[in-house]
């Protein structure tokens, strides 16, 4: 998306057909219509509810502690110059790039 739109506007198409258990995901992706959506395809929503909500929607606090380790792990990725630059060419070659780092991560 670009810097000035939000990031839930992408969530429909990103969603669409997803099969999942949960769907781990920050404060700014609580909406009622994705939690509506995601119980609709049945996927759990793990999502932490806003402060201004008017009724707090629950969630699952254990599991929301793994976005942590999701969240670290992308960040080794984007260690990478080419992985947090963007710099391959094709779709294909950028996910070989991932592919490796993820391989070098993993047996370090």
């Amino acid at each position: 998306m670009p810097g000035q739109a939000h990031d839930l506007r992408a969530v429909p198409d990103l969603i669409d057909g997803l099969s999942a258990d949960h769907m781990l995901a920050d404060r700014a992706f609580d909406a009622d219509w994705l939690r509506a959506e995601l119980a609709k395809n049945g996927i759990t929503p793990v999502i932490p509810p806003k402060s201004n909500r008017r009724f707090p929607a629950t969630f699952d606090r254990e599991t929301y502690k793994w976005r942590h380790l999701i969240e670290n792990y992308f960040g080794k990725l984007k260690e990478n110059r080419g992985i947090a630059m963007r710099s391959c060419k094709t779709d294909q070659s950028f996910a070989a790039f991932i592919s490796l780092a993820a391989t070098l991560i993993q047996i370090r």
